[in-house]
């Protein structure tokens, strides 16, 4: 599968890392954790078996981050679904066959941890502490194939 992420600018993604390492410091499931290279804050914007018919991506976009909260098993930081970011994502989707997720499912995130065990969860909040206001832009997009963990960049 071929994902296609949206990095952050340096504050914000300074920022995520701050929040993982918080994660980690506490004793927590923390993407701090994670010692692959392409290991950086993202948003995913889909998923396909294939890249073919992607044209490219136009950036920058606002970017807003919101709550923190429990998706599945994971932790994140909710991205605000701006009208740009809705349209981007739904463009996307439009152009890879078999893309997931369809624009009306799709929640748009940043993670801070994978796997977290339920008993974990509620401690998260005092880990992380008072998020500061978090808002900035997606400034670049790439593409991680994970079957090979190539990451591909994919500037417009």
């Amino acid at each position: 599968m071929h994902t296609v992420e949206l990095l952050l600018d340096s504050g914000l993604e300074s920022l995520v890392r701050q929040m993982w390492f918080r994660l980690k410091q506490a004793g927590l499931p923390s993407l701090a954790t994670h010692g692959h290279a392409s290991n950086r804050p993202h948003l995913t914007v889909a998923t396909a078996a294939s890249l073919a018919g992607l044209s490219g991506v136009e950036l920058p976009l606002r970017a807003e981050l919101g709550a923190v909260r429990s998706l599945g098993r994971a932790v994140v930081w909710e991205v605000r679904p701006t009208a740009e970011l809705r349209e981007l994502q739904a463009r996307v989707w439009e152009a890879l066959d078999e893309a997931w997720p369809p624009p009306q499912e799709w929640v748009p995130h940043v993670s801070l941890a994978l796997r977290v065990p339920a008993g974990q969860h509620e401690a998260v909040p005092a880990a992380l502490g008072d998020l500061p206001r978090a808002a900035g832009f997606f400034v670049a997009a790439r593409s991680y194939d994970t079957a090979t963990r190539v990451v591909t960049d994919l500037a417009s």
